[in-house]
């Protein structure tokens, strides 16, 4: 893997595909900037080199083209002192602006180019858009893990454009990879796989794969209650993805056939809206009222969950126990970190990706307390299912000469 460590970048343009898809609030101001931190190592390294950064991202999905709420803009002022160096900001990634920009960037300095996503090229992988990023600069370095399994302009399509000494991986991708690569050729058993998050149609692959790897999976979050409902239960107004169920029975018969214990929550934490100082209460997954939803595991499925993690060697996270992003709601979560937490101290593997997850993860602060945290949910889901990742592959494969 060819990474930065091996290059000069003294009085180069470097075009660095970052993944600053970090969440906002209200007033722009960033809640969790593990994503930009993270890539920071990488950006030092070319500015310390005597290189000057151009960075380019996506935020968020606008479909409907540019909007305020996801410029990239609103992150400037914090990259800059991250960075402690004034960030310059282009109003279009590509174009006449943006190019004269980058053109008069002197070494140590760092241009901040708009959300690549306001433009329905990028997602395409249009040729010509990629070309225009890539005349940008003199060298191309992807460090944007999260977005690895899309086969983009900026992150796949682009590389076609720099020779094989001017197009490598950053700090933050090659540990991504190495992490990973820890966990998927070399299990240590048991390893509990804890699966979150609203649907099972965004993981029926990974749990596919999983089933031929996994001795625990642990299910909490909307999807546990498509399996529920799956087995028979009648489970209120809870979120299932109805045209999943034959699914859902698909899988826990493959797993009774290999030995996969699967693990579903017991009881929920219940409300009748997500909403803050709503009323709730706790009960059996057979007794939620059809006026009513599961927003949380209970704390009979947390200890038993927890149990299970705390005797494990290997533990990959993906997907919260419940709506975290509500207080009211986040206590299933904060209880498999703890065990999570406690197994690393003893010994275990532990690996967390997802950005809903890895936001709970800090927002609880137990981030620096697991072995290693993703900045990938989709791209690490991707490896686990045994395939390559299409942004990997851009640049590892050599240029036909």
């Amino acid at each position: 893997m060819k990474t930065i460590d091996t290059s000069d970048f003294s009085n180069k343009k470097v075009l660095i595909r970052v993944d600053f898809n970090v969440r906002l609030d209200e007033q722009f101001q960033i809640t969790d900037d593990t994503r930009i931190r993270m890539a920071l190592p990488t950006i030092q390294k070319v500015l310390a080199s005597g290189g000057s950064a151009i960075l380019m991202s996506h935020l968020g999905r606008p479909d409907n083209g540019p909007a305020d709420e996801f410029s990239l803009k609103h992150l400037v002022p914090h990259l800059s002192k991250l960075l402690d160096v004034e960030v310059k900001f282009a109003k279009d990634c590509v174009g006449k602006e943006s190019a004269g920009m980058a053109s008069k960037l002197q070494p140590g300095e760092v241009l901040l180019l708009e959300n690549l996503r306001f433009h329905v090229r990028e997602n395409m992988g249009d040729e010509d858009f990629a070309k225009s990023l890539a005349n940008l600069a003199d060298s191309y370095i992807n460090d944007a893990f999260g977005v690895a399994h899309r086969g983009h302009a900026s992150n796949t399509v682009i590389t076609k454009y720099f020779n094989d000494d001017n197009k490598m991986f950053g700090y933050l991708i090659a540990k991504e990879l190495e992490n990973a690569e820890k966990m998927m050729n070399n299990i240590t058993r048991p390893f509990t796989v804890i699966v979150g998050g609203a649907k099972i149609s965004d993981k029926i692959l990974v749990l596919e794969r999983l089933l031929d790897q996994a001795d625990h999976i642990i299910f909490g979050g909307g999807m546990a209650f498509t399996f529920l409902r799956a087995s028979g239960v009648d489970t209120g107004n809870s979120l299932v993805e109805e045209d999943r169920l034959d699914v859902a029975k698909s899988l826990m018969e493959t797993a009774k056939t290999k030995n996969v214990q699967l693990h579903f929550p017991q009881d929920s934490v219940i409300a009748a809206a997500v909403e803050d100082n709503i009323e709730t209460s706790i009960v059996d997954n057979t007794e939620i009222p059809p006026d009513m939803m599961g927003l949380d595991i209970g704390p009979v499925a947390a200890q038993n969950f927890s149990d299970i993690i705390k005797s494990s060697k290997q533990i990959l996270w993906n997907g919260t126990m419940g709506v975290c992003e509500n207080d009211l709601f986040i206590n299933g979560t904060k209880t498999i970190g703890d065990a999570v937490v406690e197994a690393t101290k003893n010994g275990a593997y532990s690996l967390i990706g997802g950005g809903d997850t890895v936001a709970a993860i800090n927002k609880l602060g137990l981030a620096d307390k697991v072995s290693y945290v993703s900045t990938g949910g989709g791209a690490l889901l991707t490896l686990f299912e045994g395939k390559v990742l299409p942004a990997i592959k851009a640049i590892s494969d050599p240029v036909p000469a």
